[in-house]
């Protein structure tokens, strides 16, 4: 239930336009929703400004569907990560306006595209192969209200590509780094700007990259500072998070 809806809901009330009782109907679903196979946290917009993501890997399409048409009453704005395109038919079916973004596994209602700080997050990727885990990245903190510049395919083998963007990157707020391989991109950056860098190891690689295990030990042990880093291919994470530093 976001800010918006509750906030119309006690406007009527004091404008005498619906009922106490009425609204009390309208509100019984605090904190939360009991649909049997989920409780949807309903209170989580109010208590952190922004709802409850649909994490849709290991639920049913009709699971999922029947979740978002409960959320859909009353937030504007709603996620759903890691969905299939079959899950994705499912949703259009209780939301035709629901956007499905194949290569980050996303679908998106917006209806609300207000932006809650006109501050950038720059989104920067070391190869091509790390955009999917990006584009999570990237789609959840425009969902949340945020500018975001995509720059993509920057990564140490070829350092000049970096180099050349490195205008826009400082013009940021906040920067996400998504890479791979070594996962070294995390550390250069952080070098080079004086913003919070939110580091993205993910699973692709050769065999000794261990599905992202050596990119994650390899930012974790970053020696620039001001780099802090999320769990392997946690694009939903890292965005979340940099969306929160943005509108501080």
């Amino acid at each position: 239930m976001d800010q918006t809806y509750l906030t119309s809901i006690l406007d009527k009330v004091a404008k005498g336009e619906v009922s106490i009782s009425a609204a009390v109907e309208q509100l019984k679903e605090l904190p939360f929703q009991d649909i049997g196979f989920a409780n949807i946290d309903e209170h989580r917009n109010i208590r952190t400004g922004h709802p409850e993501t649909i994490y849709c890997e290991g639920k049913t399409p009709d699971q999922v569907a029947a979740i978002m048409d409960r959320m859909m009453e009353s937030n504007a704005n709603i996620l759903a990560t890691r969905a299939s395109r079959e899950v994705y038919d499912k949703v259009t079916e209780v939301a035709p306006e629901a956007i499905y973004h194949p290569e980050a596994r996303v679908i998106v209602v917006q209806r609300n595209q207000t932006l809650r700080s006109d501050k950038i997050i720059a989104v920067v990727t070391a190869g091509t192969s790390d955009i999917p885990v990006a584009e999570e990245a990237a789609l959840t903190a425009e969902v949340m209200g945020n500018k975001v510049d995509r720059i993509y395919d920057v990564g140490v083998a070829g350092i000049h590509r970096l180099f050349s963007k490195l205008d826009r990157i400082r013009a940021a707020n906040v920067v996400i780094v998504a890479a791979g391989m070594e996962g070294a991109l995390a550390s250069v950056v952080g070098g080079l700007v004086d913003k919070p860098v939110i580091a993205i190891p993910t699973s692709v690689g050769y065999g000794a990259n261990f599905g992202g295990i050596s990119a994650l030990l390899t930012m974790l042990n970053s020696c620039a500072a001001g780099v802090a880093v999320v769990n392997i291919d946690n694009g939903f994470g890292a965005g979340h998070l940099a969306a929160k530093i943005n509108q501080l």
